[in-house]
């Protein structure tokens, strides 16, 4: 038992609540002034501001990073709008063409990946914490996405909860945008490796968690991931875009999700 278990476990859980919450507030409000002043978040600011909601009418894709990606026909893709995440970017030779938006809040990808991701031209959205690894360009926006207190953004110039996956970031943005539909391609909510939620592992071989067996291939570190957290997001996320008239789908190739309706994917085009 870790010594965090062992010391919830001794106070009352009423008491351990407003301890908790008095400390991640504390935490927040110490945080804020740069998250809100700093000339890197108002021009990422102003970034948002220009994006909310340019996209109403129009659809989006969101690719996920699971190995249905691999066995998708995302040729059907170019000419749509699109979201990538994470190391999506490894894909863009084979496809031919790249994302129109690029999102990542992983401290781990960020760290071990930012020169690829810097070189990224389209527009790209990343955690404030990421300033510690990249200087931001015209195409950056940093967010200021947090892992406490459980939220969906209508609004992503203010804080995002990370809600345990990347795939929920990109549905606040793109809720943001004002796309509807928005789509999941890839989003397999199954993983071949297995372990403590939220533990950080290091590689030992090629990926068969993720669409390309290079993506966290020998001697990366990456985060097992939090289903039940991110499902406890993904139902946010529907509840946000059904309350708002809109609506998320599920294309994924023989996904495990069942947040969101199901469509075939071949029936969107």
């Amino acid at each position: 038992m870790s010594f965090r278990k062992q010391i919830k476990g001794c106070i009352p859980e009423p008491i351990w609540r407003v301890a908790r919450d008095s400390w991640i507030a504390l935490r927040h409000a110490s945080a804020w002034p740069l998250a809100t002043f700093h000339p890197w978040r108002r021009a990422s600011i102003r970034m948002l501001a220009a994006l909310k909601d340019s996209q109403l009418g129009n659809r989006a894709f969101i690719l996920g990073n699971g190995p249905s990606l691999a066995r998708t026909d995302v040729s059907k893709l170019k000419g749509e709008y699109t979201f990538g995440l994470n190391r999506i970017y490894l894909a863009f030779p084979d496809w031919g063409f790249s994302t129109n938006y690029f999102v990542c809040v992983n401290d781990l990808v960020i760290e071990q990946f930012s020169r690829d991701i810097a070189a990224l031209k389209m527009p790209k959205f990343l955690s404030w914490r990421s300033r510690r690894f990249l200087t931001p360009d015209d195409h950056t926006a940093f967010l200021n996405s947090t892992y406490e207190r459980p939220a969906f953004a209508w609004d992503a110039r203010g804080r995002l909860w990370e809600g345990a996956t990347v795939t929920y970031v990109a549905l606040q943005l793109a809720f943001h945008m004002g796309f509807d539909p928005v789509i999941l391609i890839g989003v397999d909510h199954t993983f071949a490796a297995k372990g403590v939620p939220n533990t950080t592992v290091v590689s030992e071989g090629e990926d068969a968690s993720h669409f390309d067996p290079r993506y966290f291939g020998s001697g990366y570190r990456w985060q097992l991931p939090d289903l039940e957290m991110s499902e406890h997001a993904y139902r946010m996320a529907r509840r946000a875009y059904q309350a708002a008239g809109r609506q998320v789908l599920d294309a994924t190739v023989d996904g495990k999700l069942t947040v969101f309706p199901k469509v075939e994917y071949n029936s969107l085009f």
